[in-house]
């Protein structure tokens, strides 16, 4: 990414494990504007693959800036069978769900709001638990999803949608903290967040590394730094 460019998503196919994972793509933007152009493209051809394949488009969303950025097109885009999405959050925090803080507030004000994704369909935090009570709950709306007799191990999302932090924290996982060390949950709390507030829930590795695909997105000049750390490991 130059110093130039504002905006990027970089997109990346998963395989299962004993498949060889193939190597991420990087696309940079002039703009938001083309940024969220390109997010539409990317999500519509990704929701009719997976539609036209096994019925239904499985997306987890994280917050911040993404919601914004991926409904300013896509919510216009009258060719997405948005009544067969089924969404899930790659994180969350532990607020009630009408709360500035909620991603599930954002992401319905941005999108949820104008599309016809079924309310069944969409999956929040239950706000009246304890985050460890609540990312147990989180497991069981995933193992209802996804806990087939032909399932893996772990979900296997059709897209993950993550943004990246300033300090490289994604989801809620955040740089040195003890999460990054869970391999086995599909769904963690924590209590410490290093950013507020401090209690949240958080999809694990594992589930991320499982997906089909997986796009990061970040914009602005406030992320090229981390951008740069994590593309190329020699700066």
């Amino acid at each position: 990414m130059s110093d130039t460019t504002e905006t990027g998503i970089l997109p990346q196919q998963h395989t299962m494990p004993h498949h060889h994972s193939t190597t991420p793509q990087i696309y940079t933007f002039s703009d938001t504007a083309a940024l969220s152009r390109g997010l539409d493209e990317y999500v519509a051809k990704l929701s009719k693959e997976a539609i036209k394949h096994h019925g239904k488009f499985t997306v987890a969303l994280s917050g911040g800036s993404l919601p914004k950025q991926l409904s300013a097109v896509l919510k216009h885009n009258t060719s997405i069978d948005f009544s067969k999405w089924i969404v899930y959050f790659a994180d969350e925090r532990c607020v009630p769900l009408d709360h500035k803080d909620s991603n599930y507030l954002l992401a319905k004000e941005e999108l949820f709001d104008f599309v016809n994704i079924p309310a069944e369909n969409i999956h929040p935090i239950d706000p009246a638990l304890t985050p460890e009570d609540a990312a147990e709950d989180y497991i069981s709306q995933l193992a209802s999803t996804f806990a087939t007799k032909d399932s893996v191990r772990y979900p296997v999302f059709d897209l993950i949608l993550l943004g990246v932090g300033p300090d490289g924290h994604t989801c809620s996982l955040f740089p040195n903290h003890d999460l990054l060390k869970e391999n086995t949950v599909w769904c963690a709390a924590l209590t410490d967040s290093p950013k507020p507030p401090p209690e949240r829930i958080t999809l694990t590795f594992p589930v991320l590394n499982h997906a089909h695909h997986v796009a990061f997105v970040a914009a602005g000049e406030g992320k090229q730094d981390i951008l740069y750390r994590i593309l190329d490991p020699g700066y």
